[in-house]
């Protein structure tokens, strides 16, 4: 049951907060399209609920040649491929924005676990040992506000875990906030993954 008052919620939510997030997105894609050659948006196949496949949306950060399904925590030196203004972007999490169209689409909700790489198998199955996989994915979740980019696969996919156990409204309106101060404080931000 409240898997449908989740998704009357995130709709309500991001429709309400679009005269913020539009005009703010307007002046970010003017940002990235100034910035460096390339699309302003980037497009990667991503591990859904019950890992369907679909198209997350982001904000281009790096470089048009920088490799496209590699995830961040494999890359040799991931600072050389972010473009300066994606930087910014990735730091502040404003490259995330445009997944406001995936939650209206029905992709995403705003709470869930991250949607892993078309090819994070790793990543998966062990999401698969905890039921995570079988939960709506998210713009933000109980990993992103425990640790985000320095935890190892196996906390995160616990984290995930845990939240597929404890779905609830007040359990994402917690949540929610704690997002909110962890951008604001940029913690758990760390370009090439855990240290």
């Amino acid at each position: 049951m409240y898997l449908y008052i989740k998704r009357a919620w995130d709709i309500v939510l991001v429709l309400v907060t679009a005269p913020l997030w539009l005009p703010l997105m307007a002046v970010l894609a003017a940002l990235v399209k100034a910035s460096s050659p390339g699309a302003v948006f980037f497009k990667q196949k991503r591990y859904g609920k019950n890992r369907r496949f679909f198209m997350i949306y982001k904000f281009r950060s790096m470089y048009t040649g920088a490799p496209k399904d590699v995830p961040t925590h494999l890359l040799q030196n991931p600072e050389a491929l972010i473009t300066p203004v994606g930087r910014f972007l990735r730091k502040s999490s404003l490259d995330e924005l445009p997944q406001l169209i995936n939650i209206l689409k029905g992709d995403l909700s705003l709470v869930g676990p991250r949607p892993a790489l078309w090819n994070q198998d790793d990543l998966i199955a062990e999401r698969e040992k905890y039921g995570a996989n079988a939960v709506p994915v998210g713009l933000t979740g109980l990993a992103q506000v425990s640790g985000r980019d320095e935890l190892p696969i196996e906390k995160k996919a616990a984290y995930d875990g845990e939240y597929a156990r404890r779905i609830g409204f007040l359990f994402d309106l917690r949540i929610l906030l704690r997002t909110v101060f962890g951008v604001v404080s940029r913690s758990g931000v760390s370009e090439g993954g855990p240290k």
